[in-house]
Order: C-alpha cells, then structure tokens, then sequence
C-alpha cells in the first residue's frame, strides 16, 4: 500500500501534558479488526514502553489484526509529568483509549499490561466500559495489597504468567486466576521468571492464539 507505514511514532495529550506514544498497525496494510493499548511496567523500576514483554504483546495482537498503541506513563520517557503511585496512571492509560477511540473509531478495545501496567490495565478495565478486553501479563500479585478489584473485572481476560514469576508464581496465579468469574484464560509459562527471560516466544504464542478468538465480540458481563 503506497505511504502506509506499519509503525508510527508521536505524542498525543494526557491529563498531566504530552504522552509519548508507538502506534503498530497490522501489517501489510490490512484494516484492523480491534484496537489495544499496552501499559508498561513500574515507572520507578525502569518500566517503559520499548521494554521487550511490551514489544512481544504489541506484536501478537498486530499479527492478529490488532492496532496496538504503546506509551509512557507520566514522567518516562517524554512524557510529561511526575510519577502519581498509580492514580494519575490510570488516567494516562484512559488518555490512551481514548486516544485510539479518536484515531480508530468503531473499533473494539483492548486494554492490557505487564507487571505494573496490567494492574493499572485490570483497574481501569474495572470502570471503563469502552474495554472489551483485557491482557495481563506478569501480575504482581505479591506487590499490591490486594487483588480483590479482580473479581469485578468482567470483561473477557488473558493472564500469562511465568511459573517461577517472582511476584507471583504459578501455584498462586492458578489459585487466584480460578477464583475470578468467565470468561478468562490462564497460560503458565514453565520456567519463566517475571520478566519471561528467554522465554518471549512462549509468551507471544498464547496472546496471539487469544487474539485469534476475537475475545473483544464476547458480552462483558457488569455487575
């Protein structure tokens, strides 16, 4: 396609100035069928959009037909702004939605994250009903002081885990995960720590296979 570009870089307006942002279109040119956008991890541990669990996420969803938007949370990167403890965060990651509403309009939306950004991602998803669906990867269970929130997010959800993950390895993922109302899918990555080191690939299968589904044409279920 003349002048298509697969990847597009730029900033657009958040609630504490400019974010910086990544936009991967599918490839070839080929209309997307949703649109997402991935939230990185901890700002204060060197979380940002170009980290790699970030990237693999991103690609899975593109090879699948998804439009995904990649940014900095406030205070990363050039985005504007001081890091919030996870408030103002979560409005930068509604700034994003709302963001790939303007450029993509029509299409469903995916919220996801790693490690921070899928507990800001599940928050969010908690509240904002324009999420259809919801990724998290690497949940840091052992880092927040707590996960009941999970069980009000009704929207069709993906969880990779790695089963040696520091922060909440597979026996605790699988007794959280089986709690939590459908629909929902779980992959346990054998051997992965946190961060799924060396083991990448084995966390884009999963995520692209889910995205495969369509999960965003299931009926959340509120309430």
């Amino acid at each position: 396609m003349s002048g298509f570009k697969e990847t597009e870089t730029f900033d657009f307006h958040g609630p504490a100035g400019r974010i910086e942002a990544i936009l991967n279109l599918p490839p070839d040119g080929a209309t997307p069928r949703a649109a997402g956008v991935i939230c990185h991890a901890h700002p204060l541990h060197g979380g940002m959009m170009h980290f790699k669990v970030i990237f693999r996420a991103a690609k899975a969803l593109q090879s699948q037909g998804v439009a995904v938007l990649r940014f900095n949370f406030r205070g990363v990167g050039r985005s504007e702004g001081v890091h919030d403890g996870g408030v103002g965060e979560q409005e930068d990651a509604r700034a994003a939605l709302t963001e790939m509403e303007r450029r993509l309009p029509g299409l469903p939306l995916i919220l996801g994250g790693f490690s921070f950004g899928s507990a800001m991602a599940a928050r969010v998803a908690l509240t904002d009903t324009r999420v259809k669906a919801v990724l998290i990867l690497g949940f840091p269970i052992t880092r927040l002081d707590s996960t009941a929130d999970l069980i009000r997010v009704r929207q069709p959800r993906l969880f990779v885990q790695g089963s040696d993950d520091e922060f909440g390895p597979g026996p605790a993922i699988r007794t959280l995960v089986s709690s939590l109302p459908e629909p929902k899918r779980l992959a346990v990555v054998e051997g992965a720590d946190h961060f799924f080191a060396g083991r990448l690939d084995e966390l884009q299968a999963p995520i692209e296979e889910w995205a495969s589904s369509s999960p965003w044409d299931a009926r959340p279920h509120f309430g």
